[in-house]
């Protein structure tokens, strides 16, 4: 099976045929192929190439994305507590809607291994990169604010790099 170089290198490499099948299925699709979609879709294609092997525990995308979870749920348990709390002054409230948010964290930290299922498993799935794919069209279309045709574009880039990895693995399986 490839490891990390061979994926990550050949999401960097095999992109331009991304965009060129994108091109084609444009008129149909309707993709909007702007500079900041194919920059941002460059970078979902790319992570997505090496995604689905965050479900073992050496690999380094594991590793990398563990502690994103790890703060993404501090950071929502804070926002989260801090409009509950009314301790004092300002900084008190904070400081300790950042305590619950770190003990959040913390649990985070070991339930984001916990809850990861078997390597190769439904994590290694089409399923699991339509899953990717419409995240990154969320996160285009609903967090950055991009177009229709701009997310839509970041996320077929993003299931793109995902299934470019199951292909790699030679494992091309709906879930």
């Amino acid at each position: 099976m490839p490891n990390y170089d061979v994926h990550v290198l050949s999401g960097i490499v095999s992109y331009p045929a991304v965009v060129a099948l994108a091109g084609v299925l444009s008129p149909t699709l309707h993709f909007d192929l702007t500079h900041t979609a194919l920059i941002l879709g460059y970078a979902l294609y790319v992570l997505g190439s090496d995604l689905p092997d965050m479900d073992h525990p050496n690999a380094l995308i594991h590793r990398g994305t563990k502690p994103i979870v790890s703060v993404s749920v501090g950071g929502a348990v804070y926002l989260w507590v801090i409009r509950y709390l009314h301790l004092g002054a300002e900084w008190v409230n904070q400081s300790a809607a950042w305590a619950v948010g770190a003990v959040g964290a913390f649990i985070a930290w070991f339930g984001f291994t916990a809850v990861m299922p078997r390597h190769r498993g439904v994590v290694h799935s089409l399923f699991f990169a339509a899953i990717y794919g419409f995240l990154a069209f969320l996160l285009a279309g609903y967090g950055l604010g991009m177009s229709f045709g701009e997310a839509l574009y970041s996320g077929f880039a993003a299931f793109s790099g995902y299934t470019l990895h199951l292909t790699l693995d030679g494992s091309l399986k709906l879930v």
